[in-house]
């Protein structure tokens, strides 16, 4: 909008006795808010990250959680001993039944 029209448009405004307050962004304002929105983004995304209040987990996060490998993990899953759901090509373990094994209640499922 040009310097002319601004004008215009706040003389139309000042006779119908209306104020209008006209802010301007800046790149140096869309930059900051940019930088600001990734950083809160970046907080979100890695607090989703934590496993430590979801029920089920991934294979990769009960073998870090187990301190095990994938062979140990697939044994566990054959034998019974770890039971699993399968959802497309995923392995989910229920968290609470992980945590009874590790406490040594695994016959208390």
């Amino acid at each position: 909008m040009g310097l002319l029209a601004s004008s215009n448009i706040k003389q139309i405004l000042k006779e119908k006795g209306t104020t209008m307050r006209l802010d301007i962004i800046t790149k140096e304002d869309l930059q900051q808010f940019k930088a600001e929105l990734f950083t809160e983004l970046k907080e979100i995304i890695g607090q989703k990250k934590e496993t430590g209040d979801r029920q089920w987990l991934k294979s990769a996060e009960v073998r870090e959680m187990l301190t095990i490998s994938a062979g140990t993990l697939q044994n566990l899953r054959i034998n019974g001993t770890l039971p699993f759901q399968k959802i497309g090509g995923s392995l989910y373990y229920n968290r609470s039944v992980i945590e009874k094994i590790m406490k040594g209640g695994a016959n208390e499922q």
